[in-house]
């Protein structure tokens, strides 16, 4: 009994240690309008990052091949969890592309402008809009 026990313990562990953990992303977030361009830039490398992790995710892995193994309809979890951080990411690429464009940041003069917000503007935004 336990023997038992101890191999249910050991096969859980792998199970939940085996799943692919691509990062999930806000498409939309505070501050997203106040990013400077070199800012922008840095978050769009970010997001090429997490698609390059979720097209890891996708393919033939350690996560993966203990997943066929052990469980495998964990793999269409796998792959789904990693399509929908991908599409999350390409979502948000979209949406900092429309402040990426407002600010003209192809044009290396405006690399650095800050765009300030006074604050009386966002007060009604933190606490709630009547």
């Amino acid at each position: 009994m336990k023997k038992l026990v101890a191999v249910a313990l050991c096969a859980t562990s792998v199970i939940t240690g085996a799943c692919t953990s691509t990062q999930k992303i806000n498409v939309m977030q505070p501050g997203d309008r106040a990013l400077t361009c070199t800012q922008l830039k840095d978050q769009f490398a970010q997001l090429d990052s997490i698609k390059r992790d979720g097209e890891r995710d996708q393919g033939v892995n350690v996560a993966n091949a203990a997943a066929l193994v052990l469980f495998w309809p964990a793999i269409a979890g796998n792959y789904l969890s990693a399509r929908d951080a991908m599409q999350l990411a390409e979502d948000r690429r979209n949406h900092l592309m429309t402040y990426y464009n407002e600010k003209n940041c192809d044009n290396p003069a405006n690399a650095e402008v800050v765009v300030r917000v006074p604050s009386a503007l966002l007060a009604p935004v933190a606490h709630g809009m009547p």
